[in-house]
């Protein structure tokens, strides 16, 4: 479809439409990285996904085979149970020729020169207009703020998008894209209303034809309300949003009994990745933890990525020249 809306996230990016796929955890393969980009979106392949920075390069080749539209790379700088050689990923990722990398976790001030001389457009993801202005300084071209209403980790202050994207854009002079609680055109326009000038989608797209998941969890995704997430690690600070199942349910008791005194190690084995890959790619949902934002409570189907993008840009495009000329007085 044509472009609607132009802001300089598609400008920067050279992409059609101000949507980004943002990176997960299993999901973020070669095969919906390239079927967004090519419904004129920013597709993303997940660095850690692939297992090694070998893997990575071999993913990123493969998603060239598949589309020759703009891509990114996520990599989330996160403490992990087992060490990762993140200066390697790095490495292939400045030297990879895509067009954008996605920071997520900790500051990722020591490779920004090294995207930037790759010819990267550097997008880091925050949960708080301090850590917004913290990637500005660095030299980030695009903040994703992400909200409370985000997967993943949403940080510890509980602010919802309706407050920090307001909060964050007035205060940063580089474009901001609002992460957490959009998959439809209504958040679009909300989003650009609110002065972000894009908006970063993760569980959206996973119920769509193209991502690599168990049918099982896109169903459940339709299947699922506004109410169906759970926080996890709140006592150890490092709070998390899952898809509420039998492991959710689990945790929170230990949490609950533990109180202050939980330790990692008291839930490591329910929440450890290879469960939650079982989840993700065998079906079974109460396996494992499923990163999945309270944006699920608005999935009622499962479209392809073109399909689903062209709707986004569509509704949003009608309440814009329609539904909001309709509501003027006068």
């Amino acid at each position: 479809m044509k472009q609607v809306f132009t802001t300089r996230i598609t400008q920067l990016l050279g992409i059609d439409h101000p949507v980004v796929c943002g990176g997960m955890t299993t999901v973020g393969r070669a095969e919906l990285a390239a079927a967004v980009s090519n419904a004129g979106a920013l597709g993303m392949v997940t660095a850690l996904t692939t297992g090694s920075p070998e893997n990575l390069a071999l993913e990123i080749a493969k998603t060239r085979e598949l589309t020759d539209r703009p891509f990114g790379i996520n990599l989330t700088i996160l403490p992990t149970i087992n060490p990762v050689p993140f200066d390697e990923y790095a490495d292939v990722i400045a030297s990879s020729g895509v067009a954008a990398v996605e920071t997520a976790g900790r500051n990722p001030e020591q490779y920004i020169a090294k995207f930037k001389e790759g010819g990267l457009v550097c997008i880091h993801k925050a949960v708080s207009v301090r850590h917004a202005l913290t990637a500005q300084r660095i030299g980030v071209d695009i903040v994703s703020i992400d909200g409370f209403e985000c997967a993943g980790h949403p940080g510890e202050d509980d602010v919802s998008n309706m407050v920090l994207v307001p909060a964050a854009s007035r205060q940063l002079d580089i474009p901001v894209l609002a992460s957490g609680g959009f998959g439809n055109g209504q958040g679009l326009v909300a989003a650009l209303a609110l002065g972000a000038e894009g908006i970063n989608m993760g569980t959206r797209f996973v119920a769509t034809h193209e991502a690599p998941v168990h049918n099982n969890i896109k169903q459940a995704y339709v299947d699922s309300s506004e109410r169906d997430t759970r926080l996890l690690y709140r006592p150890l600070r490092n709070t998390a949003r899952f898809l509420k199942n039998e492991v959710t349910e689990a945790v929170l008791q230990i949490q609950q009994d533990k109180g202050q005194d939980l330790q990692f190690e008291d839930v490591r084995e329910l929440v450890a990745g290879p469960r939650q890959r079982e989840a993700w790619l065998e079906g079974n949902k109460d396996r494992g933890v499923i990163t999945t934002g309270m944006v699920v409570g608005l999935i009622d189907d499962i479209p392809s990525c073109s399909e689903l993008v062209e709707r986004i840009v569509t509704e949003a495009a009608d309440i814009v020249e329609q539904g909001l000329p309709s509501k003027l007085a006068g």
